[in-house]
């Protein structure tokens, strides 16, 4: 049985936008943007907004969101010089976890250059790396990110 691809996203799509500034090294020797920059991007759009939105230092917190899971659908090129908007959007709240959709947008186009898939899974973080077991979000995070929620 095949699975049915979703539709390309929009700029209606999205809840939290913020704009980066592209740079020449973010472009690979195609041409266009490397695919780990697209992950940075992703990873900054959803940590700029937690840091924004809480107020605080999210890495000081005694839980902190760690990523378990990422995925990119790419639609179409884009580089420097232009400058690339963020789209940010949570498709859903656990107790311990948050799935994030980031759309990529670059010029005038409605539809996005490319989709990112963000889970965070929140652990213990007054224990040291390797010793972090999964513990609920704390509830800064949680306010933070419930506004983002978009039901399809």
């Amino acid at each position: 049985m095949s699975e049915r691809q979703a539709p390309r996203p929009v700029r209606s799509d999205y809840v939290a936008w913020r704009t980066a500034t592209s740079r020449w090294r973010d472009d690979d020797a195609y041409g266009h943007l490397n695919n780990a920059t697209y992950y940075e991007l992703f990873d900054t759009a959803v940590n700029a907004h937690l840091f924004e939105a809480t107020g605080t230092n999210v890495r000081l917190l005694p839980q902190i969101g760690v990523v378990a899971e990422t995925s990119c659908r790419y639609f179409r090129e884009i580089g420097f010089p232009e400058p690339i908007e963020m789209g940010l959007v949570v498709d859903k709240v656990g107790t311990s976890s948050v799935i994030y959709r980031i759309g990529l947008f670059q010029g005038e186009d409605d539809e996005a250059a490319a989709e990112g898939r963000f889970v965070h899974v929140y652990v213990d973080n007054t224990r040291g790396p390797g010793d972090r077991p999964v513990t609920p979000m704390p509830e800064e995070i949680r306010a933070a990110v419930e506004p983002l929620l978009r039901t399809t």
